[in-house]
């Protein structure tokens, strides 16, 4: 063990042909950050090893990305912490081709004039739900603020106090209608509310109700909840717009989640829904609805500092087309593969990754996660391996992420894609010989 007095120079470090290569500013970082490395070693009492050994470590991180691709072993299929939806093969080349040049973003190639960027999806998602018009921004949580915003600032909103849900990450719906500059009103109880308590609650002050569905709980036993019909009929009595918050929302039946063109045939006069969940897009914030109350929300300041970009809103139009027809939609969007695959499929992926690795199988039950269908159980199968494989799994090339449970380490294969297998493998055989 050397001495703190034995290390070298930054200078005599960076001399190291090892290093020549490697920019003069990031080696001079990689080498002082090697060398605080080495010290702190020597304090401890070990030795530190070869400092330019340390140094080359430091520079392969500081060129590694921090957003990587990670294999979702866990069954989840819109799991959040991994990214949400994993994107289409179509959407992915409309990306490569908008992102990889010029675009017509906000330039009207036929007027030869400035265009609007908020033209692209319209006409896409007008024939999908039956809409007048039709909006995009971030997320959802932007779409709902700024339909608040735009249609209630300083006037009140109902809301059901049973629909006052978090949707994760701290985030509150209270907390985002406060932020919009509109008044929370509460109507009904946390288990019980009908139509008769809106049609009590509103007043001169009212500016819209606000349904928001719960998508990541529900309430059973005592409990009761307002159709969407009989809601959107006591705001039409009253002259009063209905706004829907679906969170996740679908194009197409998926279990008992609401779709955007059901809820508009109820009567809501507009519709905010998730990109990247059940819809199987990029994160972004859809608003559709009435054409008057579309606009206004076009219009108002908070739309462009929430408004999508263009690599956004190409992957989206490269999900949304597929839609046109539901059937290859179903085959090809990855969330919606996963929830549809018979379960034979998924049992024949976890016997071949069992056989490849020594595992065993086991049957599980795959959630869908991102908020949507709570209750949902979808059979699945997992190649079941050692529970001390799970952090070297997730520090492997590409990151692996299972489940821990009763001692075992389960890799849900409903998650898993076909080509994923092999690569799993390749990765678990790795990681037992370290």
């Amino acid at each position: 063990m050397g001495s703190l007095r034995d290390l070298p120079s930054v200078d005599r470090v960076l001399a190291d042909a090892r290093l020549a290569e490697a920019p003069r500013p990031l080696a001079v970082a990689a080498v002082r950050a090697a060398l605080e490395r080495a010290r702190s070693e020597i304090r401890e009492g070990r030795d530190p090893g070869d400092v330019v050994a340390l140094a080359l470590e430091e520079l392969a991180q500081a060129r590694r990305p921090s957003l990587r691709r990670v294999v979702n072993a866990t069954g989840v299929i819109v799991h959040t912490n991994l990214g949400r939806a994993p994107l289409p093969a179509d959407a992915l080349e409309r990306v490569l081709d908008i992102g990889g040049g010029y675009s017509n973003l906000e330039y009207d190639v036929e007027a030869g004039a400035r265009g609007s960027r908020q033209t692209h999806l319209g006409d896409l998602l007008r024939r999908l739900t039956g809409a007048e018009a039709a909006l995009v921004v971030n997320n959802n949580a932007a779409a709902v603020l700024l339909a608040l915003a735009a249609l209630a600032e300083g006037r009140d909103v109902l809301v059901s106090r049973g629909e006052l849900i978090e949707i994760g990450d701290g985030f509150r719906i209270p907390d985002v209608l406060a932020r919009s500059g509109a008044r929370l009103v509460e109507v009904g109880t946390t288990n019980r509310t009908s139509a008769i308590d809106y049609e009590r609650a509103i007043g001169p002050e009212t500016a819209l109700l606000l349904r928001v569905h719960q998508s990541n709980f529900r309430v059973v036993g005592f409990a009761e909840q307002p159709r969407l019909t009989e809601l959107a009929e006591v705001a039409r009595r009253h002259s009063r717009p209905l706004v829907d918050d679906l969170g996740s929302g679908a194009l197409v039946d998926v279990g008992d989640e609401p779709t955007a063109a059901a809820s508009l045939a109820a009567g809501a006069d507009l519709v905010c829904f998730s990109g990247d969940k059940l819809l199987g897009g990029p994160q972004a914030g859809i608003v559709v609805g009435r054409g008057d109350l579309v606009e206004r929300l076009r219009r108002h300041p908070l739309q462009r500092a929430l408004r999508a970009d263009k690599l956004t809103l190409a992957a989206l139009e490269g999900t949304l087309a597929m839609y046109l027809d539901p059937e290859r939609a179903r085959q090809q969007i990855p969330v919606l593969r996963f929830l549809d695959e018979p379960v034979d499929g998924v049992r024949d992926r976890a016997e071949r990754l069992a056989a490849l690795v020594g595992g065993e199988i086991e049957e599980t039950v795959a959630r869908v996660g991102g908020g949507a269908l709570p209750l949902a159980e979808l059979a699945s199968f997992a190649c079941a391996v050692e529970e001390d494989l799970a952090a070297p799994l997730r520090l492997g090339e590409p990151p692996v992420v299972g489940i821990v449970r009763d001692g075992r380490l389960l890799l849900d294969c409903r998650t898993l894609g076909e080509d994923e297998v092999e690569m799993v493998a390749g990765v678990i055989q790795r990681a037992r010989q370290v």
